[in-house]
């Protein structure tokens, strides 16, 4: 694969989940560096919010992540309006109310993979024929759940890994077509979702106040679209934000036995666990969960 830099200039690409958080920051920042972007969204008020992105480089198409249907739909409309599709962003996700393993509902597992990972897999596989043809990019947000223990969290840390999974297998089955994968890897991203979802609630604030200081720096939505957009214009294959956490990723094999053993031992983590485990069992999401904006969107 050429590293050869990318001009996104007048790239058309498809973001999911781009009403809020990191898509709706992607969007603005490709606009910014001469893309066009589409939308692509579960909210009915998506066409509307894209046009006042930019009335005409932004189009919004409504589509669920977890029905391929609609975002074939939304490809073909991509197509139709601005004539290709280079790149597709697979940003939508879903983030359940923190709990440990055994007092999270079934449905919210269920609920979790088919947006983070079943999502991801049809918003590609819808992509693809066009992606190919254009020798364009994909690109996966995982996170660094993908590597760190998912203790309180480990649907969608199982969700990180996978995407991480399809990521580097992508990498390869694509790499003869002049296709490249960037897998994005973010920390704490000061969304709606990590204010509604962690900031809110007093246990996993407790929790994370457990672990180590320099796990818990978060960066902004624009930091981490930025990082998207700068990994697009190298073709780089991965970006990490906050740095730190690269090395992390890279001794991974080290540290996670480590830090494994570290936080089992750990009193205040283990008391914290024991209260996740005795409150009441999490809500489950509902379908208007899984538009971009609400704050169980992206994510740590």
């Amino acid at each position: 694969m050429s590293r050869a830099a990318y001009d996104l200039a007048d790239k058309v690409v498809l973001i999911t989940g781009g009403n809020g958080g990191i898509g709706a920051a992607t969007a603005r920042t490709l606009l910014r560096r001469g893309a066009r972007v589409v939308i692509a969204d579960i909210d009915p008020a998506t066409p509307g919010r894209a046009t006042d992105l930019h009335p005409i480089h932004s189009l919004g198409c409504v589509a669920d992540v977890r029905d391929p249907a609609t975002l074939e739909a939304a490809v073909a409309q991509a197509v139709d309006h601005f004539g290709r599709l280079d790149v597709v962003i697979a940003n939508a996700g879903l983030l359940a109310k923190a709990a440990t393993l055994r007092n999270t509902p079934t449905a919210d597992i269920e609920a979790t993979l088919a947006v983070n990972v079943t999502g991801v897999a049809n918003t590609v596989t819808a992509a693809l024929p066009q992606v190919i043809a254009r020798q364009g990019q994909v690109v996966l947000i995982s996170s660094v759940f993908a590597f760190l223990n998912g203790m309180g969290t480990i649907p969608y840390a199982m969700s990180k890994a996978a995407v991480e999974q399809l990521g580097r297998g992508l990498r390869i089955e694509l790499a003869d077509h002049g296709v490249s994968v960037l897998t994005a890897y973010f920390s704490l991203v000061q969304t709606d979702m990590i204010a509604r979802g962690v900031d809110e609630d007093p246990v996993v604030m407790e929790l994370l106040g457990a672990l180590p200081k320099a796990m818990l720096k978060r960066i902004t939505p624009e930091q981490a679209a930025a990082g998207i957009a700068d990994g697009l214009e190298s073709r780089a294959v991965r970006v990490i934000r906050p740095n730190l956490w690269g090395p992390v990723s890279s001794l991974r094999g080290v540290l996670n036995p480590t830090l494994d053993t570290r936080f089992s031992r750990d009193r205040r983590i283990l008391d914290v666990l024991a209260r996740l485990d005795s409150r009441p069992a999490a809500v489950v999401p509902t379908p208007a969960a899984t538009s971009a904006a609400p704050s169980r969107r992206k994510k740590p």
